[in-house]
């Protein structure tokens, strides 16, 4: 009897064989231009798919789609408990694919298909329910008014809060389905309608989703899929007149593109953008789970992730002994295929970023870091690159100083805890930090000087649909789940009556 894994497993390879359309105004279709462009599988460096170059054009006809969807009846009139069961039935269709999705995100991102399936996907249905139960709360208050210049006047006054309009929503490669997820959840939560432009490099588990969305009964236009590059279709939309508001999740030199884009009709923004974060192990840490915890910072997602721990500062004493030991785990994380079960890091998305991960490799090294582990391409084909601990780094060396996104950590020594806070919070990047110690009020006490959006104790990587995510300085505006994600998609709006 065939298995759900290995069924879900056909109808992976049966979605990414077909011809590939964007999802506009409920419908499937081709790019205006008619133009395609290839998808590759970061392990082998082969063409995988071929999907639609949306441009100008297309996301022209996704805002006006957008806008009639928030205009009409069908969405702006249904009741909060209906569009909270739209969203929760979304993440029922995406549970029931789980095995399905995992592969299309191993095979156009790289990652392993554990990672994607017991990772990503799993949030990603948690993210469409916990933001499913926000509809019918979302509410106003009463307020009492004393105005001193209308003695004896009575006013009844109250606040709205109501979904910001259309959103345009732009994501980047390294967690495709999850980011579309943390995009698209609160968004439809808060009433707003939506066009996703996902990344070129990782689109096909965004199209697979648009079925779902069509499948589970979303009325058209509410969401809008366009697949094309940053340049084009990613720029058109942020600087479209007739959208409302731009979420975006992608570098910090991107993030400020996107600033300047938006500043034709002062459309709304939030950013979540990069990271150079601090991973802070102290001499009386728990040393094995502090290694461990140390490597899975920086290795997870094979670095690409924008809250990676990559500046680990290490107290003197047990600097050796740390380092030896993330370096132990690094030479050991056994590189390959997503899906190959046995795999514990695949490759780096493209062929673009695996360069830009060695150059700063030839970088360090030629500023003098030695690398204690890895430190190059791992093999000849596909887009592998070595786990690497580089130590001997000063803070002026591009390694210490700006985001790779890799699998590369730099070690640094600290002979006095007073040293740590000025250090960790030494970069343009404020969002997320790590604290290895056994000393709670040491904790505490670090935690509240770092400026980071996240600080994790004794852990690192941990996230949920519940908890705020997001970054202080140049790592972003705004905040993604949690509660405060939905400041990102509504208005509030003041009501004054006089009643006497």
């Amino acid at each position: 009897m065939e298995t759900a894994t290995s069924s879900q497993n056909g109808h992976a390879t049966e979605f990414i064989g077909r011809r590939h359309k964007m999802f506009i105004g409920g419908k499937f279709v081709e790019a205006a231009s008619g133009k395609t462009f290839d998808s590759f599988n970061p392990a082998t460096g082969e063409v995988l798919a071929r999907v639609p170059e949306g441009d100008k054009q297309d996301i022209e006809v996704a805002v006006k789609a957008a806008r009639g969807a928030f205009e009409g009846a069908a969405w702006r009139r249904m009741t909060p408990s209906d569009r909270g069961k739209l969203i929760w039935r979304l993440g029922d269709a995406i549970e029931k694919h789980a095995d399905e999705f995992a592969t299309i995100e191993s095979l156009d991102n790289g990652k392993s298909v554990m990672m994607a399936r017991y990772g990503d996907v799993a949030l990603v249905v948690d993210m469409f329910r916990y933001m499913a139960g926000w509809t019918t709360k979302i509410e106003g208050n009463t307020i009492p008014l004393s105005v001193p210049y209308t003695p004896g006047a009575q006013y009844h006054a109250y606040t709205l809060r109501e979904p910001v309009g259309v959103v345009g929503q732009i994501i980047p490669w390294n967690f495709p389905l999850l980011m579309a997820a943390w995009k698209l959840g609160p968004a439809l939560a808060a009433g707003c309608t939506v066009v996703l432009k996902v990344a070129e490099q990782t689109p096909l588990s965004a199209l697979r989703l648009a079925e779902l969305i069509a499948e589970v009964g979303f009325p058209e236009g509410v969401v809008n899929v366009v697949t094309g590059f940053g340049e084009t279709a990613g720029a058109a939309l942020a600087a479209h007149p007739d959208v409302d508001k731009v979420a975006f999740t992608g570098s910090t030199e991107v993030g400020k593109l996107i600033v300047k884009a938006a500043a034709g009709n002062l459309k709304k923004l939030t950013l979540e953008l990069g990271g150079k974060s601090p991973n802070v192990v102290f001499k009386d840490a728990d040393m094995q789970t502090a290694i461990a915890g140390a490597a899975d910072a920086v290795f997870f997602n094979h670095g690409q992730a924008c809250c990676a721990g990559t500046r680990l500062f290490v107290e003197k004493s047990a600097f050796d002994k740390v380092v030896e030991g993330v370096a132990e785990r690094a030479k050991n994380i056994k590189l390959g295929p997503g899906l190959d079960p046995s795999t514990e890091m695949g490759p780096l998305v493209s062929d673009e970023q695996m360069n830009r991960v060695c150059g700063y490799l030839d970088s360090g090294r030629k500023d003098g870091a030695k690398a204690v582990a890895g430190g190059a391409r791992a093999g000849n084909k596909g887009y592998f690159v070595q786990p690497t601990v580089l130590t001997d780094v000063k803070p002026d060396m591009k390694v210490y100083q700006e985001e790779i996104f890799g699998p590369v950590v730099v070690a640094v020594p600290f002979s006095d805890p007073s040293e740590v806070e000025p250090a960790a919070n030494d970069t343009v990047y404020g969002l997320a930090a790590g604290i290895w110690t056994n000393d709670i009020s040491k904790a505490h006490t670090l935690a509240a000087k770092l400026r980071s959006g996240t600080v994790w104790i004794n852990c690192y990587s941990i996230f949920d649909a519940a908890l705020p995510f997001g970054g202080y300085k140049q790592s972003g505006w705004g905040r993604e789940m949690g509660h405060a994600v939905l400041n990102n998609y509504l208005e509030n709006k003041s009501v004054c009556v006089k009643i006497a």
